[in-house]
Order: structure tokens, then sequence, then C-alpha cells
């Protein structure tokens, strides 16, 4: 998702409405918006795993540094101009989540099976699936955007990333993980 939406702001319009190619220095931004964003997941792991260990002082430094590496990354992607309103923004999310579960996911469960690595199988066709259910929930935000909307939470399974409206199901419809397990989302 995160080279998708870098490789639509390779190039951008300049005033004379013409395509100018990106400078060292938005290419670098595109590099330390990827890093940050890397870093940022890889610390909440750790974060998680020292929690599992016994070492909540350590795991509170690996949220901390996350948080701080999200700044970064929020920080570049402004740099880069790649904020746009909300219905860019959806339409962005729609395209990137569409080439994950039509092409770059396919790809990498097939490798995974070739390759009888389980492990990969299993996180590549979680992900496939969820990212259908993702395109399908931006799309109909788009949809509905600048009408009223209901607001409401959102409920994200912990295994997988399943996302559903409202109300956990009552057991996970891609990897059978409780409901009661999700994580609200205001």
């Amino acid at each position: 998702m995160k080279e998708l939406l870098l490789s639509a702001i390779s190039t951008k319009k300049n005033v004379k409405g013409d395509n100018e190619r990106m400078t060292k220095s938005k290419e670098f931004l595109k590099e330390a918006f990827t890093g940050e964003s890397q870093a940022h997941e890889q610390y909440e792991a750790f974060a998680d795993r020292a929690l599992q260990d016994g070492y909540p002082q350590a795991a509170r430094l690996f949220r901390a540094a996350a948080a701080a590496e999200t700044v970064h990354a929020k920080n570049h992607l402004k740099a880069l101009g790649a904020l746009e309103d909300t219905s860019d923004n959806l339409r962005k999310a729609i395209s990137g989540e569409t080439h994950e579960f039509e092409h770059m996911y396919p790809e990498m469960l097939e490798a995974a099976k070739e390759e009888k690595d389980k492990p990969a199988e299993k996180s590549f066709r979680y992900a496939l699936e969820v990212e259908k259910v993702h395109a399908a929930l931006y799309a109909k935000m788009l949809e509905t955007l600048g009408a009223d909307q209901e607001e409401y939470p959102y409920y994200v399974c912990p295994v997988c990333g399943y996302t559903a409206e409202k109300k956990a199901p009552g057991q996970c419809p891609v990897c059978g993980a409780l409901g009661s397990k999700f994580q609200k989302v205001e």
C-alpha cells in the first residue's frame, strides 16, 4: 500500500499542469516515509514482545519510539504533498487495497505455497482476504461522503486484521478468532 501511494506521487503537476520528475529530496522523503512507517510497526511488535517477556518499561520505550516514528512519517508525507482531501485519499486507499488483493498478495501467496512456507502462506492469505474488506469499506465511505453519516466504531481482529463495522462478529470470518478479542476503534 505504501509503495502504491508513493508511486502515485512520483510525478506531480507543476503550476503549468506539466508533469515534473521528483527531486532527490522528494525521493529521499519517499524512502524516509517507508523506513519510518516500517520502524513504527516493528517497534510496536517489539513492545508486545517486551510485555510478553515481562518488561513493561521496555514496552513503554518501544511504544514511545513508535509514536515518534509516526510523527516523522506524517511529516515526510506532508512534505511530499501526498495528503489530499478525504475523497481523493479514499480513492487512493481503494486503489492501494485493490492492488494488494488483485496483484500483490496473490503473487506472494503463490510463492509461499510453492516454497511450502506455511507461516508466510497464512499471513498472505489473511491479508489478501482482509484487503478486500478494506477496499469495500473505503468504497462505501466514498459513496456516502458528504451525506449525513451515522457514527459508529469499527472492530479489528487482532489475528488477521479483519475489520467490522458497528460490532464485532461472534467469530472472525477470515481466521476464526473470537469476536470478543476484537479491538474497538472509535
